[in-house]
């Protein structure tokens, strides 16, 4: 099982990114997986999470209206769509997977699998 999580950068206040998380080993509809995030000197925070059986999503309250968790079967690709980005949300992305579900995931964010981040920095 390897999770690849892409597409971090530098963003304006306000601005967009959209995460990948490529996933090889497995298929999507086996796992939960979940994003989740980490700034330097905090603890991790749950950010949002796709079950494996039926596509459901979850959000932290933090990012909820502004974030978005997808996948793309085909691809065996999650995605996370982050707009109206705030400098809050600066930190390391990774993405996880199996998790003991989505929603306890939210709380703690851990899972069986994760790979290495991605940076996403908010500043003017």
């Amino acid at each position: 099982v390897q999770l690849q999580a892409s597409g971090g950068g530098s963003v304006q206040p306000g601005g967009s990114l959209r995460l990948s998380c490529a996933a090889s080993g497995f298929t999507l509809d086996a796992y939960d997986i979940g994003w989740f995030r980490q700034a330097p000197g905090k603890g991790r925070e749950g950010v949002s999470c796709i079950s494996g059986a039926d596509g459901s999503t979850y959000y932290a309250d933090s990012v909820k209206g502004r974030f978005t968790i997808s996948r793309d079967i085909a691809k065996n690709t999650v995605y996370l769509e982050m707009n109206s980005l705030k400098p809050e949300d600066t930190a390391n992305y990774y993405c996880a997977a199996d998790p003991p579900s989505c929603r306890a995931f939210i709380v703690v964010p851990v899972g069986h699998y994760w790979g290495e981040g991605t940076q996403v920095t908010v500043s003017s």
